[in-house]
């Protein structure tokens, strides 16, 4: 007949041996897990820039169209429209009275 410490100290030993044997399975789900997060954050982070390019673009396509810019560089002011050269004259007049 056996003695309830001899079978405790026997599962024990069982138990060690299995997380012994287990252990890098373990350490590799934890480390998968971890990169998976990380992963969905950057991923998020990405979108989030990417809509903000995105609007930015579309703002800044918009402006081009309205101005009727076509950038040919160096000389892209003589490929500009006529209102882009009112505005710019405009803008230059505004700022030195303001100055004033």
């Amino acid at each position: 007949m056996q003695t309830r410490s001899s079978n405790s100290s026997a599962t024990t030993a069982l138990i060690a041996v299995l997380l012994v044997l287990s252990f890098p399975f373990w350490i590799g789900i934890v480390g998968g897990l971890f990169g998976l997060i990380i992963g969905i954050f950057g991923g998020v982070i990405g979108a989030i820039g990417g809509i903000i390019g995105g609007i930015l673009g579309a703002i800044g396509g918009l402006i081009g169209w309205i101005f009727d810019w076509n950038f040919h560089f160096p000389f892209f002011f003589g490929h500009s429209s006529f209102f882009t050269l009112v505005a710019i004259i405009l803008l230059v007049v505004i700022l030195t009275k303001t100055r004033k």
